[in-house]
């Protein structure tokens, strides 16, 4: 799930500290001596450090180290965080709040927790439980990016989802994006939530219209989010796990077959249903074959998702009725 915010050829495996952030940390410097010295340069000062730091969701993705990212995508929020609560409608700023929060909780809360679970449930329990404040967290980041270009956007989306998704434009994308993923994931945390389940329809509303603007969006995230989505789609016709795997293949060509998100989501949320371990063995093992230097711009989710694959293919046992031979 880590996507970059923008595409940069200069961007490198770098690390966090490269071009983007040397030149948001002068910024944060030349911020501090020039508070002083008035409204007008302070604001100036403020927007162009959230530019810069808004930019930061491409070097993360391209790191080759899930363990350097998880200890430096903390300290990188909450500064957006800080930045966000003098310039409260910055909408780079509140996408890459939007982002970050969704994809350090998948990544960096809830794999853990489902990691840890057989061997500690109430830890594991409490991990998910931070998850979802986390997701949550990143889905009103999201609103309010929406609402910044189109006022009013968030309470008329409750009142008639389908009616105001309507208002999105191709610019949007990004925002509807990741608000809608945010949500879907903590209402997966959250079932036993009737409130939060109530939302399903505004998350279809939302993920559906995103993909009518821009369905190639991040080379297919938006066909891999509904690989899952569409095996509890209330509101379509027709066997859900054929409406997957057509998402799955859009994705898979979309993005070039290089990235692993499509086949680990097939086999977790199909081939699991299905029963079919054949399937779900020749998917995971797909994406373990993956090389994540293919596309270094995915390098990092393709290697968080990497871990996903192998540790459900530790759960074959559980996961699938196999007889004793």
């Amino acid at each position: 799930m880590w996507i970059g915010m923008e595409k940069n050829s200069k961007n490198g495996p770098s690390g966090f500290l490269n071009r983007t952030w040397r030149r948001g940390l002068m910024l944060w410097i030349g911020l501090s001596l020039t508070l002083s010295n008035g409204c007008s340069i302070r604001k100036y000062a403020i927007n162009r450090l959230g530019d810069a730091l808004s930019q930061t969701g491409t070097t993360f993705a391209s790191d080759e180290d899930p363990d350097l990212i998880k200890d430096a995508a903390p300290f990188s929020l909450k500064l957006i965080e800080s930045l966000l609560a003098e310039t409260p409608t910055h909408r780079s700023l509140l996408l890459a709040a939007a982002s970050g929060f969704t994809q350090y909780a998948y990544a960096f809360v809830q794999q853990p927790a489902d990691e840890i679970e057989e061997r500690d449930l109430a830890a594991a329990d409490a991990w998910r439980a931070r998850a979802r404040r986390l997701y949550l967290r990143a889905r009103d980041y999201g609103l309010r990016g929406l609402a910044a270009a189109h006022p009013g956007f968030p309470a008329a989306l409750r009142e008639n989802p389908k009616q105001t998704v309507r208002r999105a434009r191709k610019t949007d994308v990004p925002l509807i994006y990741w608000t809608a993923a945010a949500w879907a994931s903590a209402i997966a945390l959250a079932k036993d939530n009737p409130e939060l389940v109530a939302d399903l329809p505004i998350i279809e509303a939302m993920i559906d219209q995103a993909l009518e603007l821009e369905e190639s969006y991040a080379d297919g995230a938006l066909h891999t989010f509904l690989v899952s989505y569409e095996m509890s789609r209330r509101t379509a016709s027709g066997d859900p796990a054929v409406r997957s795997r057509r998402h799955f293949e859009r994705a898979r060509d979309l993005s070039r077959g290089r990235q692993a998100a499509p086949f680990v989501a097939l086999a977790e949320a199909v081939t699991v249903q299905k029963q079919d371990v054949k399937e779900f063995e020749f998917l995971l093992n797909q994406a373990l074959a993956i090389d994540p230097n293919a596309d270094p711009e995915q390098r990092l989710i393709n290697l968080v998702m990497q871990r996903r694959a192998r540790w459900l293919l530790s759960r074959k046992a559980e996961l699938f009725l196999i007889p004793d031979p």
